[in-house]
């Protein structure tokens, strides 16, 4: 590597300094004409046995000929009309076309001359194939010397392993070898599969599985390693963490699946390894055929836009090519935050972002009359379990009356789609939380029972990693404080999703759910939160005490995903199951509740 590293240097003032224009152009003419030329003259001498006596007049006279031909077939075949990159490997088809035309025209004339040919026959079609090699080399050359300058050197970048020599890997390590400039400089890769052992990537070679981190740290003097599979579950992430860490190595990552957007992998992708990363799953696919169908072309509004998942939900829809993407909220700098995120400005003076209290009937009203969507993700809530125990009655007026609103004005105003996001507390509610997404979800129910025309469902899932106020979130401050980490429980356990996957199954639902279904996320194992909170101290670094404060009013040692009286089945997605949901009519809502708790937990109940 230290040799290499000495000659990047000159190699990268001699890619700086290549001509351009008119002269770059007659620099690849001159090395095409004195390739040929040569190679014309060492056929001949190869056809003439080493000696040019017999036949050195007629390879005096082929050999300007030799240069005028190959001039103006190169020229007419665009080889010298800048149409292609120098050294690409679409030059190539033209190149090989050039190649024959000129040896085809050069055997003619050859033939053609007079009685005595200038040159043996034979000499011309071997002059074709060394031509031909020649040109090819010099742009091959080329390409090495270019790919050379663009890599990053010892000096400015750090030594890193890459594991994953798939797809993710390759466009990885295209990404740091062609950028002077990266912070990274691959020297070796690493693989569990035995197919590509051996094998070299971009120069880089593969020293092995994860079994011989070690072995490729001693080798190449490593400090970094870059988990380059974005479809890794947490089982590999978490093993590939600790084998790192017990070799000295610092860990980055690339993110999952669903936050590259289908996009090529950059440099900037990669980043430090969250709490996220070390609870992921395996990749969830989605059918997006099925989600364009009902997404592209369409308006599509969302409320609560500002939040964890109405802004996640709001980035992955943009992908679906809306007709218009109407983003709800009253908090105005949680819009601001969405459309930068979105956009990259946040003005906030486009119809994008609309600011409404969706409690007020009158100003949602407008809003659909003015905008008519098409789909509509109701992701407007008050989630905060023990804010909602102290304050049950804004429960009431936001989750239960709120949605209402909403409901009332998707029909009125011709919504085709209404997705009411719910959550895990709403099966066999025990909070105020609970009891009011259970009264949510049975109002969404009879709207898709009344009204055949909207097709109304919930959608219900667990504990979302990265959001707002997350258990997370929460110990991640505490831990940066120097603790202690607060857990309520230590056999407690809760189901976790991230962000990016809930909004994903979120948006599937969509297309797959029957009106007036409640459909639940599978949410996989449930975690225990003490174990979480032992790895983000270990990780870490620091001693930090853990104290245990009890449950809290409402809560559950164990949620659920379904109440006792739900059965339900999985007919168009293995992780999405379809649940059917008694109705609640609007009118049940008509008195005002001197105890919303206690009168919303008589309303869950069919």
């Amino acid at each position: 590597m230290k040799s290499t590293d000495s000659f990047a240097p000159l190699v990268k003032k001699l890619a700086q300094r290549r001509p351009v224009g008119i002269a770059s152009t007659l620099v690849r003419v001159t090395f095409d004409v004195i390739a040929w030329s040569v190679a014309i003259v060492i056929a001949a001498l190869v056809r003439l046995e080493g000696t040019l006596r017999p036949g050195v007049a007629g390879v005096l006279i082929l050999v300007p000929v030799v240069a005028i031909v190959q001039f103006i077939v190169g020229y007419s075949v665009g080889l010298y009309r800048r149409r292609w990159r120098y050294g690409s490997f679409d030059e190539i088809a033209a190149l090989v076309t050039s190649a024959v035309i000129t040896t085809a025209i050069l055997a003619s004339l050859n033939s053609l001359w007079s009685s005595t040919r200038p040159i043996p026959q034979s000499a011309v079609v071997i002059g074709g194939i060394i031509g031909l090699c020649s040109t090819t080399g010099v742009r091959y050359a080329w390409r090495v010397l270019l790919a050379q300058s663009q890599r990053p050197t010892e000096r400015t970048a750090a030594r890193a392993i890459v594991f994953g020599a798939g797809d993710g890997g390759q466009q990885l390590l295209g990404s740091l070898l062609r950028n002077p400039n990266s912070p990274y400089l691959p020297v070796g890769i690493l693989d569990d599969n035995p197919f590509v052992q051996r094998l070299s990537i971009m120069g880089v070679p593969v020293l092995g599985d994860r079994t011989s981190i070690a072995e490729a740290r001693g080798r190449t003097r490593a400090e970094v390693l870059l988990i380059a599979i974005p479809t890794a579950d947490a089982d590999t992430i978490r093993d590939l963490v600790t084998l790192a860490e017990l070799n000295d190595l610092k860990v980055k990552i690339l993110p999952p699946v669903y936050e590259l957007y289908d996009r090529p992998i950059v440099a900037e992708d990669i980043r430090d390894i969250a709490p996220e990363d070390l609870l992921r799953r395996q990749q969830v696919k989605t059918d997006l055929a099925q989600v364009s169908e009902y997404i592209e072309g369409k308006r599509v509004l969302v409320t609560g836009a500002g939040g964890s998942i109405g802004s996640e939900l709001c980035r992955q829809l943009i992908r679906f090519k809306p007709a218009e993407m109407i983003m709800l909220d009253r908090d105005e700098s949680a819009l601001h935050a969405v459309e930068l995120s979105i956009h990259g400005r946040a003005l906030l003076d486009t119809p994008l972002t609309v600011l409404c209290d969706i409690r007020d009937q009158s100003a949602v009203d407008e809003i659909f009359r003015e905008r008519r969507p098409h789909v509509v993700f109701h992701a407007a809530a008050l989630k905060h379990l023990p804010l909602l125990e102290k304050h049950p009655r804004e429960a009431y007026k936001t989750n239960v009356f709120g949605t209402l609103n909403v409901l009332n004005a998707a029909v009125a105003f011709g919504v085709n789609v209404f997705v009411n996001i719910s959550t895990d507390k709403a099966a066999n509610p025990t909070s105020v939380l609970g009891y009011s997404k259970r009264v949510a979800e049975r109002l969404t129910a009879d709207f898709g029972e009344r009204f055949p025309n909207c097709t109304c469902i919930s959608v219900r899932f667990g504990n979302v990693l990265g959001s707002r106020g997350s258990v997370l979130e929460t110990f991640k401050q505490q831990i940066e404080k120097g603790g202690p980490v607060t857990v309520t429980d230590r056999e407690v356990t809760r189901f976790f999703m991230t962000i990016g996957e809930s909004v994903q199954l979120v948006v599937q639902a969509g297309a797959i759910g029957l009106s007036g279904e409640c459909l639940v996320l599978d949410m996989g194992t449930p975690v225990r939160i003490h174990d979480v909170a032992q790895q983000l101290i270990q990780r870490s670094g620091q001693k930090i005490a853990i104290e245990f404060t009890g449950l809290r009013p409402g809560e559950k040692m164990h949620e659920e995903l379904f109440s006792d009286y739900e059965f339900g089945e999985r007919p168009k997605h293995p992780l999405i199951t379809h649940v059917a949901v008694s109705t609640l009519s609007p009118d049940a809502l008509l008195e005002q509740p001197e105890d919303p708790r206690d009168f919303m937990s008589r309303l869950v109940l069919p």
